[in-house]
């Protein structure tokens, strides 16, 4: 288990702190639990890609505290109405899809915070200590906390990127390689074009101190991007893991079976 609290973890991310967690595709505790345990900084809750509802979501966040690693949670789209209900549910952050404009990423702030923002005020829920924090003992924590990053994955945001991420209360990016791939036509997520790309959101996020996550299958993925600036991973997912640790068993097993 990480000695680090899930409170933390904006201040470590915008420190540039090496940072490891991975995607959660599975609408289950147990996974969140054993990543967790094990000593991941932080996990990604996958609502925009996987089968998350409100209950599933709040599940995986309690889980998250049980074992004291930070639950991020991908929402699936980036309305005030999902942005509140995650963080009202203990998020220690969001990562925000197709982050394609000022506007956007402006709104996506405003949806986040309290002072400067506009985002409902409830401290019932468990962000809140259940109405244990005073209204502005709430909001100064969760102003303080609350991690915001947006996904840059839209070939259109690359022609403002400077703009983007000079958007004052966002805390970081994640490079989404898979859609801009997707969107350009490139051969895979490792091509030139990418890599270019890729080193293109660092150096404009560097430039206002900022730090920049990636998605990598591996460990031994990390270290180009590392090379560049990169801080922050998510290396693959729960099922990718179980997949890895499935084929390596079948592997061994393949090999005693045959001798």
């Amino acid at each position: 288990m990480s000695t680090a609290r899930p409170t933390d973890f904006r201040q470590r991310f915008g420190d540039r702190e090496l940072l490891v967690g991975s995607f959660i595709k599975t609408p289950t505790t147990h996974s969140i639990e054993i990543l967790g345990g094990m000593g991941f900084d932080f996990v990604v809750i996958d609502e925009e890609h996987a089968p998350f509802d409100r209950v599933t979501i709040d599940n995986g966040l309690l889980a998250a505290r049980a074992v004291g690693t930070a639950g991020i949670v991908r929402v699936a789209e980036p309305t005030p109405a999902k942005l509140l209900a995650v963080l009202d549910d203990g998020a220690a952050g969001v990562l925000v899809p197709h982050v394609s404009s000022v506007e956007k990423a402006k709104a996506i702030v405003a949806a986040c915070r309290y002072r400067g923002g506009a985002r409902g005020f409830s401290n019932s829920p468990r962000a809140g200590g259940y109405g244990t924090l005073g209204m502005w003992q709430h909001v100064e924590e969760q102003d303080r906390s609350v991690t915001v990053i947006a996904m840059i994955e839209d070939p259109e945001a690359l022609d403002v990127i400077d703009e983007i991420v000079a958007v004052e209360g966002l805390d970081g990016f994640f490079v989404g390689r898979g859609d801009l791939s997707v969107a350009m036509g490139a051969e895979s997520q490792g091509a030139p074009q990418i890599r270019a790309i890729t080193e293109k959101i660092v150096r404009a996020a560097a430039a206002v101190g900022k730090p920049v996550c990636v998605m990598v299958g591996s460990i031994a993925e990390t270290e180009p991007f590392r090379e560049i600036g990169v801080t922050s991973f998510i290396v693959s997912s729960d099922q990718g893991l179980m997949r890895q640790s499935a084929a390596k068993v079948l592997t061994d097993w393949r090999e005693i079976a045959n001798r």
